[in-house]
C-alpha cells in the first residue's frame, strides 16, 4: 500500500470520527438546520468532484499526529528503559519516583497531543468540502420560497460548492433563474466544470470581482449567499485591526446594497460573525436570525441570515460605522 493510500485511509478514519461527532450534536438538539436534497451524498464522490484546495495544512498536521503516536508508543514500550536512563544521564537530578513521573507525564502529554492533532488534521479535511456541502444545503434551506427567485449571487464562490447546491434547487424547482458566482481569483473555469460535473452548468454563471465593491446595480439580486468567505476580507490589514474589520463590514453592506427589496442574505463563517449580525441591525435588516455554533477549520462559526426590507436606505460602500464597545466580542 503506498503512503498516499495510508494517508487517505486515516483521513477517511478522521472523517468518519467528525460526522460521528456531527450526528451526535444533532440529536442532542445541536445545529438543528434543516437539511435537504443530496446532504447525504457519499463523501467521496464530493470530494472527487470538488477536490480540496489546502492539503498542506491537513497533511501537516497529520504527520505531526503520527510523529506524536510513535513516541508516546515508545514511552509506553520502553518506560522502564527511558525512566533508567533519566536516572544514569542526570543522577542528580532524576531519582526513581522522579524519573517515573516524568516519563510517565510525558507519554501522557506526548499521547494526548497526537489525539489532539489527529482530531484536527480530521477536522481541517472534513471542513475543507463535506462540511462546506452540508452547510450549503442548510443555507439553501434558509431560503423557504425558491419558485419566484430568479437571479442569485454567491460571493466567494470558490470551487463552487454552494453555487452549485443553489444551482440544483433552481433545477429542482424547474426555475429559469441563474446563479452567478463571483470570486477575486479567476477560478471560473474549475468553478464551471463542478458545475457541469453536477449537471447544472446551464443555471451558473462566474464573474471575477472584488467582494468590497460588487459589480452590479443596486437591487438586483433576489437571494445573496457566502460561504466561509467574508472572513478572508481585510487580512492583509490583519485579522484583527479596526481597518480589517471595516473591510468585512463594506462587504456586509455591499450584500445588503445588491440585494432585492424583500430578498434574502444567508452567509456562513467564521470568528466574526457577532460583527455581520451588528451590521444588519444598523442597516435596519429585517428577520435576522443566526444558527446554533458549527466548529469548522477548528474555529466556530454561525450562519446568519436575514431579510431585506422595502423602502430602505442602505449606506453604500464608503458609510461604515462601527460600534467599537462590541468590537471585543468578534
Amino acid at each position: 500500500m503506498t503512503l498516499r493510500l495510508i494517508l487517505w485511509d486515516i483521513f477517511a478514519h478522521c472523517l468518519l470520527v467528525e460526522n460521528t461527532v456531527m450526528i451526535l450534536r444533532t440529536k442532542s438538539g445541536q445545529n438543528q438546520l434543516p437539511t435537504m436534497g443530496k446532504a447525504g451524498r457519499d463523501w467521496t464522490q464530493i470530494y472527487a468532484i470538488y477536490g480540496m484546495e489546502d492539503w498542506h495544512t491537513p497533511i501537516f498536521l497529520l504527520i505531526h499526529a503520527i510523529v506524536f503516536s510513535a513516541s508516546s508508543l515508545v514511552f509506553l514500550l520502553y518506560f522502564n528503559w527511558i525512566c533508567y536512563s533519566f536516572e544514569s544521564i542526570l543522577p542528580s537530578v532524576f531519582s526513581t519516583s522522579i524519573a517515573r513521573f516524568t516519563a510517565g507525564f510525558t507519554g501522557s502529554v506526548t499521547a494526548l497531543s497526537a489525539v489532539c492533532l489527529f482530531y484536527a488534521a480530521g477536522n481541517m479535511f472534513y471542513s475543507s468540502v463535506a462540511l462546506r456541502w452540508d452547510m450549503a444545503q442548510r443555507m439553501v434551506s434558509a431560503v423557504h420560497d425558491w419558485s419566484t427567485v430568479k437571479t442569485v449571487l454567491d460571493v466567494g464562490c470558490g470551487r463552487g460548492i454552494l453555487l452549485n447546491a443553489v444551482a440544483m434547487q433552481l433545477k429542482k424547482e424547474g426555475s429559469s433563474g441563474r446563479v452567478v458566482g463571483l470570486d477575486r481569483k479567476n477560478t471560473t473555469l474549475s468553478t464551471l466544470r463542478t458545475a457541469g460535473m453536477e449537471g447544472v452548468q446551464e443555471y451558473v454563471t462566474c464573474r471575477e470581482g472584488d467582494a468590497r465593491r460588487l459589480p452590479f446595480p443596486d437591487n438586483y439580486f433576489d437571494v445573496v449567499v457566502s460561504a466561509g468567505f467574508v472572513h478572508k476580507v481585510g487580512k492583509e490589514f490583519g485579522p484583527k485591526t479596526a481597518a480589517a474589520s471595516a473591510e468585512r463590514m463594506r462587504v456586509v453592506g455591499e450584500v445588503v446594497r445588491v440585494l432585492k427589496e424583500g430578498g434574502v442574505g444567508v452567509v456562513w463563517d467564521m470568528v466574526h460573525v457577532p460583527e455581520y449580525v451588528l451590521r444588519l441591525q444598523e442597516l435596519k435588516m429585517e428577520e435576522i436570525r443566526v444558527s446554533e455554533r458549527v466548529t469548522a477549520f477548528m474555529v466556530s462559526s454561525h450562519i446568519v441570515s436575514f431579510r431585506k426590507p422595502s423602502h430602505q436606505h442602505v449606506m453604500g460602500p464608503t458609510e461604515v460605522r462601527l460600534d467599537w464597545r462590541f468590537h471585543n466580542i468578534c
